[in-house]
């Protein structure tokens, strides 16, 4: 296969954009990403695309492994051309060797047929960002990261002027509860939200190769900050379950834990920090904000620095609110 790797005007900034235009140009471009944030890719649109009603499929890929991003993706074509989808082999992306759905991503970015008549476009959800979502004071589950992916990306497609009539959607949580939202957002179009839409609907199927494929490229291709010396194939799947993925796991700095290819929220992850790493102990900054409140030669300024075991002095609120609390006596 020739690489091409076609090149983006230059926007304000003067920084040029690689574009995927077949499979070897899809490592390349998730290279040149940040892994620690979120980025979308929007394919090019299809005329037909813009001019016909277009039928439009959601899935996900990388929902439940401990390692790696999450990714989201779309696929649309219009309703009159629904059967390149079956042409182009279209199926259950869960149910395709790796090689088959590598196969029919690079023949939906290569083939004429193909790109006049499909697009698509994925979010690929950094495990940082997943983390700091479910871990911060105000609690963001994973339901809602990846809602608000799916209706991120129909807006991608909105904005980028294509026709939509249908949309399909491999639900997450309750089905009804998720159409019933997403038809408030989107009044104009028929939705239907279902479970396993990825293996009764091929727009979806196309979706979810879309998903699947950027999320096994953005493994293979990533880039560790914290071990610039790690083995890019030696984390494994992302599953608890793989082997592989249960050694990585093991090896956890004593200090800094894990790298951010881990999911720091997931309780496998959680769990091996507790077993392994050091307790880290947060000093209470009320201490040296009430000293510098008190007046020099006040008797009350040495007990900034030297406190009573058993003196209750009420924790800044900062760390009440965080539940943390020292581990050892200093």
């Amino acid at each position: 296969m020739d690489k091409k790797v076609k090149q983006e005007p230059e926007s304000h900034s003067d920084v040029k954009q690689l574009r995927i235009e077949n499979l070897e140009t899809l490592g390349p471009y998730i290279l040149e990403q940040d892994n620690a944030k979120n980025f979308v890719y929007v394919s090019d649109i299809p005329q037909l695309c813009k001019d016909e009603p277009c039928m439009l499929g959601v899935d996900e890929a990388g929902r439940g492994p401990v390692l790696g991003p999450m990714v989201y993706g779309i696929a649309f074509c219009p309703l009159s051309k629904k059967d390149i989808l079956k042409q182009l082999g279209f199926a259950d992306s869960k149910q395709l060797t790796e090689e088959k759905r590598d196969q029919i991503f690079d023949e939906m970015n290569r083939k004429d047929f193909a790109k006049k008549a499909l697009g698509w476009a994925v979010e690929a959800i950094s495990p940082n960002v997943i983390s700091m979502c479910m871990l911060r004071r105000t609690k963001h589950s994973l339901n809602e990261v990846s809602m608000d992916s799916a209706i991120g990306l129909i807006n991608s497609a909105i904005d980028a002027g294509v026709n939509i009539a249908e949309v399909y959607v491999d639900t997450v949580g309750p089905p009804e509860k998720y159409q019933a939202k997403l038809k408030a957002i989107f009044p104009k179009f028929k939705i239907t939200v279902a479970k396993k839409a990825d293996s009764t609907y091929p727009i979806v199927s196309a979706a979810s190769i879309a998903a699947k494929v950027t999320r096994d490229h953005a493994l293979k291709v990533w880039k560790f900050r914290e071990r610039p010396n790690e083995e890019v194939t030696s984390f494994g799947s992302g599953y608890p379950g793989d082997p592989t993925t249960k050694k990585f796991l093991g090896e956890i700095d004593l200090v800094f834990g894990f790298p951010r290819l881990v999911r720091f929220s997931w309780s496998t992850a959680g769990n091996a920090l507790e077993k392994k790493a050091y307790d880290m102990e947060f000093e209470d900054e009320t201490d040296a904000k009430d000293a510098e409140k008190a007046s020099y030669g006040s008797e009350k300024l040495s007990k900034y620095f030297a406190t009573s075991k058993n003196e209750n002095r009420k924790r800044h609120e900062y760390f009440r609110e965080r539940c943390l609390e020292h581990v050892a006596d200093i």
